[in-house]
């Protein structure tokens, strides 16, 4: 059982386990049957049947950040998700949970516990949440994203992706992606995404650039998010493409020879694992995670790093225009982002998970 609903930050790492699971042979007992855990308030009830993996349900047990008369509701919401939970992993007969934190990770982890099923725990932030630091006690293994996690007994997996994200070539794939989004073959591109919604920030930014990027003959992809119909640039030469959602964010990354993006625990994975430089926006709210996110392929030469206050058209204009005109300063941040890269992550964790199984 794999428990991952809510965000996108989650479901996505579950999934590929998921994926990478199925197709092993070598398992106790043959190939693994797998079941996600999730709740009906969560992207899963989208993503997950669209990979082709059973998903079952479970109440969601969210936890008010600031004290409220909906605290006490808690403890009964628990008690209830976590009954369910065990009465699914004896239906199952299941023999491991694998959790990835969020809301249904920590009723995964408390059935667990009680019904004798050993659990194993994948953190992909730097900093990790309430749940996966209960299930790292509880935990027969525990797996992380980033290096210097603190979470006791953590092995460093990398963050668990798609095939078709681990295996792209870029280069191979190159003019097939530029002729998809009505690109120019030849020209330096530059993809701006903000996640599934957008990002106000960037958008602002990236389209009072416009002018800049094209007088330095750059062309850009740009993902607005569905509900930023207000973001838009006039027809021109070197293209500005604006797009509400990339479905295929795979040839985006082949198209592209730099990324303007937050800096979420994925994002930054796919970009390294495809060797995609990245000029990272940290969301500014939170704990900060998202600048730790990026830190390391900062640190490797991988990528830029920009306050949220500090982006502007000006900073893309004395900042991304030089690096996206310079071929040599391009080869050597994709060389810096691939090697800090991990795209085996998915098997990592796998024979991770398996081991436990076996032991």
């Amino acid at each position: 059982m794999l428990a991952g609903g809510g965000t996108g930050g989650h479901i996505e790492p579950m999934l590929a386990l998921a994926d990478a699971l199925v197709r092993r042979t070598d398992a106790p007992g043959g190939t693994p049957r797998v079941t996600c855990l999730g709740t009906s308030r969560g992207l899963e009830t989208r993503l997950v049947p669209a990979r082709g993996h059973e998903l079952r349900l479970i109440p969601p047990v969210p936890l008010p950040r600031k004290p409220t008369p909906d605290l006490l509701r808690v403890p009964g919401r628990v008690r209830r998700a976590v009954a369910e939970t065990r009465a699914l992993l004896a239906e199952l007969e299941a023999d491991v949970v694998v959790g990835f934190g969020g809301y249904v990770a920590l009723p995964a982890y408390l059935a667990a516990r009680r019904a004798g099923v050993p659990v194993v725990v994948h953190e992909q932030n730097p900093l990790p949440g309430l749940a996966n630091r209960v299930g790292a006690r509880l935990a027969a293994a525990v797996a992380v994203t980033a290096p210097g996690t603190p979470l006791r007994g953590a092995v460093h997996t990398g963050m668990p992706l798609r095939p078709a994200i681990t295996g792209l070539d870029r280069a191979a794939l190159r003019a097939e992606a530029r002729a998809h989004f009505g690109l120019d073959a030849e020209r330096p591109t530059l993809l701006v995404f903000g996640g599934s919604q957008g990002a106000r920030s960037l958008n602002t930014a990236a389209t009072g650039a416009a002018d800049a990027l094209r007088a330095a003959g750059i062309q850009v992809l740009h993902a607005r998010g569905p509900k930023n119909t207000e973001v838009a640039v006039p027809a021109g030469q070197p293209p500005y493409v604006v797009v509400d959602y990339l479905e295929r964010m795979d040839l985006a990354y082949a198209a592209a020879d730099l990324a303007l993006c937050r800096s979420g625990a994925v994002s930054v994975a796919e970009l390294s694992a495809v060797g995609l430089p990245g000029a990272f926006v940290p969301l500014p709210i939170g704990n900060g995670e998202q600048r730790r996110n990026a830190l390391p392929v900062v640190e490797a030469g991988g990528g830029l790093l920009v306050d949220d206050a500090d982006l502007s058209p000006s900073w893309i204009e004395a900042t991304l225009v030089p690096v996206l005109t310079d071929p040599a300063r391009l080869t050597e941040l994709t060389r810096h982002a691939a090697a800090a890269g991990v795209p085996d992550a998915d098997e990592q964790l796998a024979d991770l998970t398996l081991s436990v199984v076996r032991a």
